[in-house]
């Protein structure tokens, strides 16, 4: 794992030329998806990890390293940006509006804020209730970018797999975040999680895609009739979610990950958890090569991780660790041990074989 230390504000931008990784970068859109599974993880991935008492500088310094190659990943696509908002009520589980300022900060600085979208469907609850909590309009309206509420807008039908009787199960699943021309960028936040040991930039995509009726709270008292189809999506077990992660990360992924751990959660995630100072933020185009480091700044084995590891069987990705290069600070520097869920024996089920009778 090289490391290639970079510099960068959101006043100022490198000035170095980034061609060589622009190369690899744009390889990852311009292949059939077919045949890029099998060859993207023999391709060496850069992924940036900055540190620093400024939450949204963190983030602008990561993509600045990538600039030239986001932008023009970017193209005439639509950007949408996709925090993380698994409860509407809980900051600490939610993507921070200073993360998102970092991101558009950025996108203005690279004239590719037009069109631009933050868009989510809340866990649980209203989601622009949520954006409001979380003071998402006031960042929205600075930079002239529209909030989207997933759960009001166009979706198809996509079918999971439910361990509890081997059947496939249809999911309601936003059209937004399943369009082709939609350049997705996952702003997540670092956390662990009570079912698949964490929560990174692939799940706060894959997840938040499954949609729910106007009305629909599981905390509190919500419309009679009202559904979720995020239930469904997690497949009724350890095993099947861990699976549906994996499956679905084929159709459904970021194009841009940013994973925020400013300040983390660690314990019962991904919304019961403690706080974790940890200032660090991780920002990759790969994104199973993003999630890989974060996982090691969390001082979690990787192989604990199902989905992910998964995916990295099935090359969707980079997560071999001497195969990614770290522009920015050094891994081994910030690493922090996240306490895990209690549960972590229980969620361990999918490395062993089911007992069939």
């Amino acid at each position: 794992m090289a490391t290639t230390q970079r510099t960068g504000t959101r006043r100022t931008f490198l000035k170095a030329s980034l061609l060589g990784g622009a190369a690899a970068w744009t390889a990852r859109w311009s292949r059939p998806a077919a045949a890029a599974n099998a060859a993207l993880a023999d391709v060496p991935s850069r992924v940036a990890v900055t540190a620093g008492n400024d939450r949204a500088d963190n983030v602008f310094r990561g993509l600045t390293a990538f600039r030239q190659e986001i932008a023009q990943a970017i193209g005439d696509r639509r950007v949408v940006i996709k925090p993380n908002n698994v409860a509407i009520d809980v900051q600490l589980s939610a993507t921070h509006a200073e993360c998102l300022e970092g991101v558009l900060e950025f996108l203005k600085s690279i004239d590719k804020l037009r069109g631009a979208v933050i868009a989510e469907s809340a866990g649980e609850g209203p989601t622009l209730e949520g954006f409001a909590n979380y003071g998402y309009p006031r960042v929205a309206a600075k930079y002239g970018v529209k909030l989207v509420d997933l759960d009001q807008e166009p979706h198809e039908v996509v079918h999971v797999f439910d361990q509890r009787d081997f059947r496939p199960r249809a999911v309601r699943m936003s059209r937004l975040l399943l369009d082709p021309n939609s350049f997705l960028i996952s702003a997540a936040r670092m956390k662990t999680h009570d079912q698949v040991v964490a929560t990174l930039s692939l799940k706060n995509i894959v997840f938040g895609a499954p949609i729910k009726d106007p009305g629909f709270a599981s905390r509190r008292r919500g419309k009679p009739g009202a559904k979720s189809d995020k239930p469904v999506a997690h497949g009724g077990g350890i095993r099947a979610i861990n699976y549906n992660l994996f499956a679905l990360a084929q159709r459904l992924h970021p194009h841009l990950a940013i994973i925020d751990g400013y300040d983390g959660m660690e314990g019962f995630g991904p919304t019961r958890g403690t706080p974790v100072e940890h200032r660090v933020c991780v920002v990759g185009s790969d994104w199973l090569a993003a999630d890989r480091v974060a996982v090691e700044l969390m001082g979690i084995d990787f192989a604990t991780v199902g989905y992910l590891n998964f995916c990295a069987q099935a090359g969707l990705g980079q997560a071999d660790l001497e195969k990614i290069e770290i522009v920015g600070e050094p891994v081994a520097r910030h690493v922090k041990r996240y306490k895990l869920a209690p549960n972590i024996e229980q969620q361990l089920i999918w490395m062993k074989p089911p007992q069939v009778s």
